[in-house]
């Protein structure tokens, strides 16, 4: 016996051992079906892979004899050829119920004797007889029995007699013959000279029984289209087409396919017209794609797709699914959101309304006492039939709810909330510090239709503001960038009077103006309120300054509120929901459908699509839905998917998206080359967007030289044929209504890609994570950043006016969520602000995705990215304990950590996942 190289790439590092008497390779041509042969072993195998539940059946198989089998070590010679390993992984369940495990070792038990799956290996060689590429077939086959440090995982092997000119394997092809799916994380080759070759795979296999097609596997080698190996081209080309699928029918849970569609599935007009909502699409109504599902339309409009209410899944693509661990923990948080939710259902069985709370204690009780239930009220619930059993075994031991943990925003501080200073710092260091922009022009203008909504001139005039300058002139503090706005006007006024329409629901159009001292704090001199003309009330602008005396000083609390009902409306609808969750979901699409998973960009984007599908298909169901919890908790109520899609036609610019594009559009920072990320903040202490030009910066360093490293060669760009439809396809389908926009980046040069690429990692991680995971710890006290308002601000000859200067506590406290509202936006608050303990964070890669990519330069490179973080971590840490940085620190002040890269599970306030996760 002697070993020769075989003609393959250096940086695949791969040599096999050849007999003398090498015989040709199997030669089969293209396809990713596998006939089942008359199952010829080669001896063991090992596969790692997942089983799921409820089979106990095989598809028939022959009996295999495995007598005469060799356990001579890999490379040896038999039948003219060597001896290769293929080892296979698959991860098991980790619950499972009896039947469950009695299934599992069936199938160990049929791997074992080769008649569970089935493995071809691809040759990156041409076989000139079939002009495809070389292949070797043999069965999974036996199970290794050395200890792995996981009890889920499980690894069986598969012996391959290779043939001398077979060159190197590029890919494989897994046939499960099981009759369910199983989940497999990798396949290693072992038996080259030069060491393993990794198939990663993090995919589940789908049983021959649904889908009798072949999945293709390929190695951890990432290539251009132009750099693919001859014997795989084919194979390359054809994943694409099987995950594209043909845009007919509607999807099975086992369906990997990727296809878009619009928001039409939001109403559900068969069950309640009051509960139909419009097709999100077009012209008019404008909107991101999301992943289609084919469901049939609904009988009372054609146009909307019938709905599948919980608790039965919508289709994402099957490995777009929660894996266990999220599934739990998300099972969990809604379970947790059930039990709070019995809050409100007691004040529902004392009163034949829900009541509003009374007074701040009622508030504070949510945290320090939780609620006991009367004897009666406990039977009441617990005979409930939508109750689950573990609810009433809660509920039977003990009879006490749990109880809220108390927000950051309150931890500290009790009264923070109250003060001008907290409602202008958390514009800058709260849950939405995306929306304040620098004033530049006065005076302030509307560009509403003036025949509509009246004259575009605010109520905020120069007289007004100059009060509160410290002797500067309106001018003056305009040149200095020392006044601020955060301006709702133009975005909800169109909305209002429906809005007002709605039962339980008040709200005005607001501008609020800020004033940055040279003390170098910021804070709030006036608030405009609008509402819509009427012929009776031309008076429709209110404006509120923060007065010395006592009924001003309840007004201004009121105007206050109102603003910051606003702001979570916004937040919720148009910063969180729809510019990270909805218009991420078309880049996720067309990066499975145009992409291959050999495309280097693919493996680059791959980390920030995970569970981002899921979720948004959960929302789709349960919170964006008509009638669902985003609606029932926010001031837009039915209107709040038209406001979004308002938000999207106006202000959505993808080139806009980039956050030190956005800073300079909201004039919060301004050009600077010596700068880094070349900008200079108008406001240093602004922590959001100091902490986040960290993350950008450490974002754009890796990913520019990650596509160099990739695209060195000119005109690489223009000329990747994948790479150009990816982009066309996300800017003409996945963004179909924007696709005329001129603002598009070109897609040309290599730096055109990084800056795509970089604002895309932006958005799926600091950005997501500086918007999200504060949602608790500054929304879950409902006096400081109330999700909707319920009454206006009283007038001097309004009826309740008298009741308002009797009680103005009442008054403020019965405008915010009632007692049932709260409580459920403070359950959702606390599950979406959750992290999951499988969360992956950003620069980790997940121990089973070690061998993600075989090049040891890009290795060097993300580890070089991992570092920086870790350094930016200790920044901003430091930043934290600097009493310089007064929006950060000092007495009662929580530091700003939402931008801090890692985390543990739970409502943490910080972390930094790699995907919107939830």
């Amino acid at each position: 016996m002697f070993s020769v190289k075989p003609d393959c790439s250096s940086k695949a590092g791969i040599a096999v051992r050849r007999s003398p008497a090498a015989f040709s390779g199997s030669g089969k041509s293209r396809r990713s079906r596998l006939r089942v042969p008359e199952l010829r072993v080669n001896g063991k195998g090992s596969v790692r892979a997942v089983i799921s539940s409820g089979d106990k059946t095989l598809e028939a198989a022959s009996p295999l004899e495995s007598k005469g089998e060799s356990n001579g070590s890999l490379g040896s010679l038999r039948g003219g050829g060597i001896e290769v390993r293929a080892v296979v992984t698959v991860r098991k369940k980790m619950k499972e119920k009896l039947a469950e495990k009695m299934a599992d070792q069936w199938e160990f038990f049929v791997n074992g004797f080769g008649q569970g799956i089935i493995i071809q290996l691809i040759s990156e060689e041409i076989d000139p007889v079939t002009n495809s590429g070389k292949s070797v077939e043999s069965s999974v086959r036996g199970w290794l029995t050395r200890p792995l440090t996981n009890s889920h995982i499980v690894e069986y092997a598969a012996n391959f007699t290779v043939p001398s000119d077979f060159g190197c394997p590029g890919a494989i092809l897994i046939t499960n013959l099981h009759s369910k799916e199983f989940y497999l994380l990798e396949i290693v080759i072992h038996g080259f000279d030069e060491g393993p070759i990794f198939f990663p795979a993090s995919t589940w296999i789908h049983s021959r029984k649904d889908n009798p097609e072949s999945r293709i596997i390929f190695k951890n080698q990432a290539s251009l289209p132009s750099q693919t190996p001859p014997g795989i081209k084919d194979l390359r080309r054809e994943d694409l087409l099987s995950i594209r699928g043909n845009g007919k029918g509607e999807r099975k849970p086992h369906d990997r396919i990727y296809d878009y569609d619009v928001y039409n599935d939001l109403g559900n007009p068969d069950k309640d017209e009051d509960l139909a909502r419009p097709v999100l699409v077009g012209e008019e109504r404008p909107y991101p794609r999301r992943c289609r599902t084919g469901r049939p339309p609904t009988k009372s409009d054609p146009f909307s797709e019938s709905r599948i209410e919980k608790p039965h899944p919508v289709y994402v693509p099957r490995d777009e699914t929660f894996e266990e661990i999220k599934q739990n923990t998300f099972s969990a948080g809604r379970m947790k959101a059930m039990l709070h939710n019995l809050i409100p259902s007691i004040a529902a069985t004392m009163s034949s309304s829900d009541i509003p709370f009374k007074c701040f204690s009622e508030i504070d009780k949510l945290y320090n006492d939780g609620f006991l239930l009367k004897d009666e009220e406990h039977k009441d619930i617990v005979e409930n039939p939508l109750v689950g059993r573990m609810m009433k075994q809660v509920m039977s031991i003990g009879q006490t709810l749990l109880k809220y943990e108390i927000p950051a925003i309150i931890k500290r501080d009790r009264f923070a909330w109250l003060r001008d200073n907290e409602f202008a710092r958390q514009t800058l260091a709260g849950l939405n510090p995306v929306n304040i922009e620098l004033l530049k022009e006065f005076p302030i203008l509307s560009k509403l239709d003036p025949a509509v909504y009246g004259p575009p001139e605010s109520a905020l005039t120069k007289e007004l503001i100059e009060q509160e300058l410290n002797g500067l002139s309106v001018e003056e503090a305009i040149e200095d960038k020392r006044l601020f706005i955060l301006d709702y006007h133009d975005m909800l006024l169109p909305f209002i009077k429906k809005i007002n329409a709605l039962p339980g629901r008040k709200s005005y159009a607001s501008r609020t103006i800020f004033f940055f001292n040279k003390t170098g704090f910021l804070r709030p001199i006036a608030i405009e309120l609008s509402l819509p003309p009427t012929p009776s009330s031309l008076r429709n602008k209110l404006v509120y300054t923060h007065g010395h005396y006592a009924t001003t000083h309840w007004t201004w609390k009121l105007a206050k509120a109102h603003v910051c009902s606003n702001d979570a409306g916004v937040h919720q609808l148009v910063n969180h929901w729809l510019k990270t969750h909805a218009c991420m979901e078309p880049y996720i699409i067309a990066t499975h459908r145009q992409l291959s998973s050999m495309h280097p960009i693919y493996k680059l984007l791959h980390p920030h699509m995970r569970y981002t599908l899921e979720i948004n298909a959960l929302a789709r169901q349960s919170l964006i839905n008509g009638g669902g919890i985003i609606e029932a908790s926010f001031s837009p109520g039915k209107y709040a998917m038209e406001l979004s899609s308002a938000a999207y036609k106006s202000l959505w610019r993808f080139d806009m998206e980039a956050l030190p594009a956005d800073l300079i559009r909201r004039g919060m920072a301004v050009e600077d080359s010596s700068m880094p990320c070349g900008v200079k903040l108008v406001i240093e202490d602004y922590p959001y967007a100091a902490d986040g030009l960290l993350i950008w910066s450490a974002i754009q360093e890796w990913v520019e030289s990650y596509v160099e490293h990739f695209y060195s060669e000119p005109d690489s760009v223009t000329s990747d044929l994948e790479l150009q439809a990816w982009w066309n396809e996300i800017k003409n389908k996945g963004h179909h209504d924007k696709r005329n926009e001129p603002w598009w980046p070109k897609l040309n040069t290599k730096e055109d890609l990084s800056g795509i690429l970089t604002t895309m990692i932006w958005i799926a991680s600091g950005q997501h994570a500086a918007i999200n995971f504060g949602q608790y710890p500054f929304g879950g006290y409902m006096p400081n950043r109330p999700t909707l308002m319920r009454r206006l601000i009283p007038q001097e000859n309004d009826p309740d006016y008298e009741k308002f200067i009797l009680n103005p506590q009442l008054t403020f406290l019965s405008s915010l969520p009632t007692q049932l509202q709260a409580t459920k936006i403070m359950a959702v608050q606390d599950t979406l602000s959750t992290h999951s303990p499988d969360e992956e964070y950003l620069g980790q890669v997940n121990p089973l995705h070690n061998h993600w990519i075989n090049d040891h330069e890009i290795l060097k490179l993300f580890d070089r990215f991992s570092a920086r973080l870790e350094e930016i971590e200790e920044i901003i840490h430091q930043r934290n304990k600097n009493n310089h940085l007064k929006n950060r620190s000092g007495a009662g002040i929580p530091p700003y950590e939402l931008l801090l890269p890692t985390s543990g599970p739970g409502v943490t306030g910080r972390g930094i996942p790699n995907s919107i996760s939830i």
